[in-house]
């Protein structure tokens, strides 16, 4: 994350994403599929190494480089017939001003306890007291004399997929494929995220 400051000389959290090259790898259709959907490359593999031998053939049908990610995309038929395999999507979909949902893999932050992970109160903080971060009583006793299903408990945190909606394209700069969008985005740095356009 960076900040960058607008026409009225505001200071504006914004996350640089590099949004492409991303080459359309396979079209897939109804007839052939049984849906409509485009698969698409990310961060070409300089490696042939590490890129298996099917993989290998699936890029080579497409007459292009490996690349590092795969992602597929289910569209509709009449936006789905507009793209071909070997087209290359760029940051010029997007457009400053527009609203973009980003969905990304959260931090994981491993087993957590009541407080962290739901927000629990907790008990007093003073001298003496044996109860600080426990959870505390999780079901009554003559009734209904059990734990409900789904309570809050400990567990692990974090590491699920998330989507953040309506993200601001603050800036777009063609020649470095960078798109800035305001405020923070699912993820650590350098993490794979998805930009999806609204609509």
């Amino acid at each position: 994350m960076t900040q960058l400051f607008d026409e009225r000389g505001r200071v504006v959290p914004v996350t640089v994403i590099e949004a492409g090259p991303c080459p359309v790898v396979q079209r897939k259709t109804a007839a052939s599929d049984g849906y409509e959907a485009i698969q698409i490359g990310f961060r070409a593999e300089p490696k042939a190494k590490k890129v298996t031998k099917p993989l290998k053939g699936h890029f080579d049908k497409a007459n292009l480089a490996p690349q590092k990610h795969l992602r597929e995309f289910r569209l509709k038929l009449p936006v789905a017939s507009e793209y071909v395999v070997g087209q290359v999507l760029t940051v010029s979909l997007f457009a400053v001003g527009e609203r973009v949902g980003v969905i990304g893999i959260s931090k994981g932050k491993g087993f957590q306890g009541g407080v962290k992970r739901w927000g629990y109160k907790g008990g007093p903080e003073t001298h003496g007291s044996m109860f600080h971060r426990a959870p505390g009583s999780i079901g009554a006793s003559s009734f209904p004399s059990r734990v409900f299903k789904g309570h809050h408990m400990p567990g692990r945190m974090g590491g699920d997929r998330t989507t953040i909606k309506t993200l601001k394209v603050v800036k777009v700069v063609p020649e470095l494929n960078l798109v800035l969008v305001k405020g923070p985005v699912p993820g650590p740095a350098g993490a794979l995220v998805t930009i999806r356009k609204r609509g």
